[in-house]
């Protein structure tokens, strides 16, 4: 059955709970940044705004489940409706908190009061084209404005940064090797699938292995648009300044990426070994 917002409350699940046990003990040695994480309130309702990776879930579970040790709180994620039609992991979803990315469901958990997760980027961020690393590719969206400035509620824009680092776009949807992808993409109506062969940056093979992080901004409030939900020009502008607050985010860690000693795995391996031994 398809999650609706009527199924409000996040299921339990013996899988998510060993999963939430595994990505704690990955932390460890994976040590994620978190900046600013002082600027995500811990009750609701407020949205989280950011940028999508490459290939999305490099860095999202590190995202939700380190909000939830943090900060106390449970995102509930508004995900591309394709997810749920693959059992099993539409399950997974549900249990992680997700729900399919409409209106109506969006509406819901605000008025539910809860955190709600949001990538105005969707299917396009995550699966870029060549030369396309760190963009934001929103376009004219301003869907998550308007259920915002609709709900009355604050939202907090947050930059991702540290997975597109670990792979290469070696074929994308442009190149003359993908016209099958072209043409299948074209019949299902997916005009947003950019990615179709990565390769990973370590030996020019394996995944490369940058730090994650992450970067909140101050809650941007949504009150000065009261009332204009459905104004083009008030959506736009909303969008715009999260938009600018998300840039900000990702030139700031890119900067504190470059300069990072730690930004590889093995020298923080090396760190939560030598912390993990007797002293």
């Amino acid at each position: 059955m398809e999650p609706t917002a009527s199924l409000l409350p996040i299921p339990s699940s013996r899988v998510a709970d060993t999963l939430k046990g595994v990505l704690d003990v990955a932390h460890r040695v994976t040590q994620p940044v978190f900046v600013g994480l002082e600027n995500v309130p811990t009750d609701g309702p407020f949205m989280l705004v950011g940028n999508h990776q490459l290939l999305g879930m490099q860095d999202l579970p590190t995202l939700v489940r380190e909000l939830e040790v943090r900060r106390g709180i449970r995102v509930r994620g508004l995900a591309d409706h394709f997810h749920f039609a693959v059992p099993g992991w539409r399950d997974l979803l549900v249990r992680m908190g997700a729900v399919p990315g409409t209106r109506e469901n969006c509406a819901a958990l605000l008025a539910a009061g809860e955190a709600v997760l949001v990538f105005p980027g969707g299917a396009r961020e995550v699966y870029k084209r060549a030369g396309q690393r760190y963009e934001l590719l929103w376009g004219e969206r301003t869907g998550f404005a308007r259920m915002a400035i609709a709900a009355g509620c604050p939202i907090v824009p947050f930059a991702a940064y540290g997975a597109e680092d670990r792979f290469d776009v070696l074929i994308d949807v442009d190149h003359p090797l993908a016209a099958p992808v072209r043409a299948v993409a074209g019949r299902l109506g997916r005009d947003d699938v950019g990615t179709v062969l990565v390769k990973g940056r370590t030996l020019g093979v394996l995944p490369g292995t940058d730090r994650l992080a992450f970067r909140f901004g101050a809650p941007i409030d949504t009150a000065e648009w009261a009332g204009r939900a459905e104004d083009a020009d008030a959506r736009a502008a909303c969008r715009d300044r999260v938009k600018g607050e998300v840039e900000a985010g990702l030139a700031f860690l890119a900067q504190r990426q470059a300069a990072d000693p730690r930004r590889t795995l093995l020298p923080r391996a090396i760190d939560a070994v030598r912390d993990a031994l007797p002293v």
